[in-house]
């Protein structure tokens, strides 16, 4: 289980251990607890973090309205300082891949494995500039129908077939009605923001990408695409889950934690 913690601004959750360090990076309508599912298909020797990103649950909002991927992973640099962890697997879901490939670029030295799961490509816009409509309205209708509203009419794009899986659905939308604003509007304004691709050719650490075939939030086409953005040399595997949606974590623990774990067989 997940023990909770906090350090100055930023809140997470540990599963103590001797063994390497794996830090999990959240989506934009999630928080740490959404990686719950992975312990105990994770080797039970390894130290697992797991961030709520800034703006989220208890970690302080970052102090400017449209932050940078950069400024993400400035915050987690500070936590790791603060947890004196000298190099880690590093794993980002979602917009937390935006995070992790910001991170992993500008401390390559840091970062053994990096594994970027059902990745958010961003939107490109330039910064300051008009929202895209889909950052847009994510903003506008968590102010609109309020947290509780927003996860019931938003959390069912995240699972395969949810009306055959009620329970990952409610898993899903639990975690998603904890989002408030500033954090989620900071958050949609860096995915508006963001350049995953060009971030990928950038990278200087061996990198595994996964994602759900069912998706239909960040599709395997996306992933596809990052794939062939990271540097010949450095890239791993490229997973295709069968039978899962964009939230990989709570539909697909095994496949997930085989990525994070470098036991990349193909799930079948």
């Amino acid at each position: 289980m997940f023990t909770p913690r906090h350090s100055l601004q930023i809140d997470y959750r540990e599963r103590a251990g001797t063994g390497p360090a794996l830090v999990l990076l959240h989506g934009i309508g999630s928080n740490a607890e959404s990686f719950a599912g992975l312990l105990p298909f994770l080797p039970m020797d390894w130290r697992v973090i797991a961030w709520n990103a800034p703006g989220y649950l208890g970690s302080a909002p970052l102090d400017t309205d449209w932050p940078m991927a950069a400024d993400y992973a400035q915050a987690l640099a500070g936590l790791l300082d603060r947890l004196d962890l000298d190099r880690v697997t590093l794993a980002g879901h979602s917009l937390g891949a935006l995070m992790a490939t910001a991170y992993a670029v500008a401390h390559p030295d840091r970062v053994s494995r990096l594994v970027l799961a059902s990745p958010a490509l961003g939107h490109g816009i330039a910064l300051g500039a008009t929202l895209s409509p889909a950052a847009q309205d994510r903003i506008d209708e968590l102010a609109r129908l309020g947290p509780q509203e927003f996860a019931k009419a938003r959390a069912p794009r995240l699972v395969f077939r949810p009306q055959d899986n009620p329970d990952l659905l409610a898993a899903v939308e639990a975690g998603m009605a904890q989002v408030t604003s500033p954090g989620y509007a900071q958050a949609s304004r860096m995915l508006a923001s963001g350049r995953l691709l060009d971030d990928a050719a950038r990278l200087a650490v061996p990198t595994d990408v996964i994602v759900g075939v069912e998706d239909v939030v960040t599709p395997p086409e996306g992933a596809r695409r990052l794939y062939a953005a990271i540097p010949a040399p450095l890239r791993g595997q490229l997973t295709e889950v069968p039978a899962a949606g964009h939230a990989l974590a709570t539909q697909a623990p095994l496949a997930f934690a085989q990525a994070v774990a470098a036991q990349n067989t193909p799930v079948l």
